[in-house]
């Protein structure tokens, strides 16, 4: 019978930190609604047979590898570090970040790395020293536990730390000198979840709640009046996902016409419309699109 509920049970994991927000976020525009998170580890869910726990990113990715967890939010750059096998389902593309090599504006001779040997402080020892041995340098790899930043130059040469606007190492007179991966927040799954086939199928609904949100947030809802005449060239300049909705305004004034553009096209969009003879335009933000 415990292993029936277990099977029954998705296992969801949740950020703790700084992807916390967004992720949450997309959940409740989902109608995935979280409470309980300021009050300890275990929030609540609005789905049924659902459990959660807020672990660190780094923690999630490895309870995913272990099996522990069947579903759940990490960075990329953990993935990586921790060398595990998982499936990703989705990049939101929030919360992106560069894992970047930065150093005092003094190190480089040439613009290259110094032939010398060095050392570097990081919170990604096996990214860092993938990268080292790819570039053929000689540096010994400090572990760091956080504050990265502050090594330099008394305790390492250098840093590979996460950056998201690079301010904070402009701050402590550190310059990036070579990217070496981007990162994002993803969706991940456990392989041995995605064997079960009751798991897999709860897991694929749950990924398309959340992409349907991320789908919704690239597009508004566009909404024209248009005579007969100009139906046609109306129609032409609307860049919408399949084919727009046209019905026949009352009394036969001409067509109502209704498309899902792209967001960042609206401000061309909408003069090219008005040109071509639309009129009484709307736009509307959407909360979900399921193609």
């Amino acid at each position: 019978m415990a292993e029936n509920n277990r099977i029954s049970t998705l296992r969801l994991a949740l950020p703790k930190g700084r992807m916390q927000g967004s992720v949450i976020e997309v959940l409740h525009e989902a109608g995935i609604k979280i409470s309980g998170i300021e009050r300890g580890y275990r929030p609540s869910v609005s789905l049924p047979d659902y459990d959660v726990k807020m672990l660190k990113p780094q923690n999630i990715v490895e309870m995913l590898h272990h099996g522990s967890r069947d579903i759940g939010f990490a960075g990329a750059d953990w993935v990586a570090e921790l060398g595990v096998e998982l499936i990703e389902l989705l990049d939101t593309q929030l919360d992106p970040v560069r894992i970047v090599a930065a150093a005092p504006s003094n190190i480089l001779e040439n613009n290259t790395w110094p032939k010398r040997h060095m050392s570097v402080a990081t919170e990604y020892p096996v990214i860092t020293q993938r990268w080292i041995e790819k570039n053929g340098l000689d540096v010994e790899v400090v572990r760091a536990w956080g504050a990265t930043e502050v090594f330099p130059p008394e305790d390492a040469d250098f840093i590979v730390d996460n950056t998201s606007t690079g301010s904070t190492l402009k701050a402590n007179g550190l310059t990036i000198v070579e990217d070496l991966m981007h990162s994002s927040t993803r969706l991940y799954a456990s392989p041995r979840a995605m064997e079960d086939d009751a798991l897999r199928v709860r897991i694929e609904r749950f990924a398309m709640l959340v992409r349907s949100v991320l789908e919704a947030r690239k597009r508004v809802m566009l909404e024209v009046n248009v005579s007969a005449a100009n139906l046609e060239a109306v129609i032409a300049v609307l860049p919408c996902m399949r084919g727009p909705t046209v019905a026949p305004l009352h009394h036969g004034g001409g067509y109502a016409v209704k498309a899902a553009v792209p967001r960042a096209q609206v401000a061309f969009i909408i003069p090219e419309i008005k040109a071509v003879g639309g009129t009484d335009i709307i736009v509307t933000s959407l909360t979900q699109i399921v193609p």
